[in-house]
């Protein structure tokens, strides 16, 4: 069996090829991804804080973000795992629409069922995000 880390590890690569069947495989069938409610990206792109079930987490990571975000660079800060539990702290940096820059550091919680993904609650700071995206003092 695959540990948690490395399912995880896996995820992440899977997540840059935009392909949303092979993103929700990652995950089992009844899977959540958790954001601060009311983040900015959230607003921007007019979408839910808490998605449930493998293909929509699956098409927001292969389409959806990418209204917002192009030229994603992601740097990994810390990969932290204990039993199915993985925390990755990030550092993503990424072209807004107009050229704007972002950068913001993450903070995921990922809970991992066998080889599967069941939950992932994310943290971030959302003022710099909302300061970024609506650009107000970026």
């Amino acid at each position: 069996m695959t540990s948690p880390r490395d399912v995880v590890l896996n995820a992440w690569k899977t997540f840059s090829s935009r392909e949303p069947e092979r993103i929700a495989a990652l995950f089992t069938d009844d899977a959540e991804w958790i954001a601060p409610k009311g983040n900015a990206t959230a607003i921007a792109l007019d979408h839910t804080d808490h998605m449930k079930g493998p293909h929509q987490i699956a098409r927001f990571i292969a389409q959806e973000m990418h209204r917002l975000f192009s030229d994603i660079d992601i740097a990994f800060r810390g990969v932290h795992a204990s039993g199915d539990v993985v925390i990755v702290e990030e550092r993503m940096r990424a072209t807004l629409p107009g050229g704007k820059p972002y950068e913001n550091d993450y903070c995921f919680v990922f809970t991992v069922v066998g080889d599967r993904i069941r939950q992932v609650r994310e943290y971030m700071d959302t003022r710099k995000g909302w300061r970024m995206v609506f650009d107000e003092g970026a």
